[in-house]
């Protein structure tokens, strides 16, 4: 659907190798949700076909574990703000248009911060949640990478799900 993916561009000028899977993640994730989301009315972002979780859920959610899992990465704790928006991410009602503009508000937040993290502290010990789980600033950038590209991917299948259920009655093929 979409032409060369981000990580087979070359190299981001300025950005530490490490650093930059996770930008190449970000971007993949926007133009994969830009594309399968560009036809689904607000409504079917929040359908649950089968059980699946809403397109625009995986769009909040992803969103806003980019945002909590940076605040552990620079050695922080989450805010009851933050907290009460995880609580909220499967409350329907947002559209498209706000829910990509939160992830891309959300999405060049990370990056700054990305961006300024001093990659020799790449095996130091960062604790993650109120249980305060080991990890390491390396743990938590890749992870950061790989949820977000989980969540794209559970978005993309759920939105074909929709559109099955809408153009056909069910989601076979006619």
């Amino acid at each position: 659907m979409i032409g060369v993916e981000p990580w087979m561009r070359g190299p981001l000028a300025g950005v530490e190798p490490l650093i930059q899977p996770l930008l190449f993640s970000f971007q993949h994730a926007r133009e994969d949700l830009d594309a399968w989301t560009v036809d689904l009315t607000t409504p079917q972002l929040w359908e649950r076909p089968f059980g699946l979780g809403p397109v625009g859920f995986h769009i909040r959610h992803a969103g806003g574990s980019i945002e909590r899992l940076m605040v552990y990465a620079v050695g922080g704790q989450l805010s009851e703000e933050q907290i009460a928006d995880m609580k909220s991410e499967m409350n329907p009602g947002a559209s498209r248009d706000e829910l990509l503009a939160q992830l891309e508000a959300r999405f060049q937040a990370a990056e700054g911060r990305a961006r300024a993290l001093d990659v020799s502290a790449w095996t130091e010990p960062r604790y993650v949640g109120r249980k305060k789980l080991p990890t390491t600033l390396g743990g938590l950038i890749t992870h950061i990478a790989e949820h977000t590209q989980r969540h794209v991917g559970e978005a993309i299948i759920t939105a074909k799900v929709v559109r099955a259920i809408a153009a056909n009655g069910s989601v076979t093929q006619p």
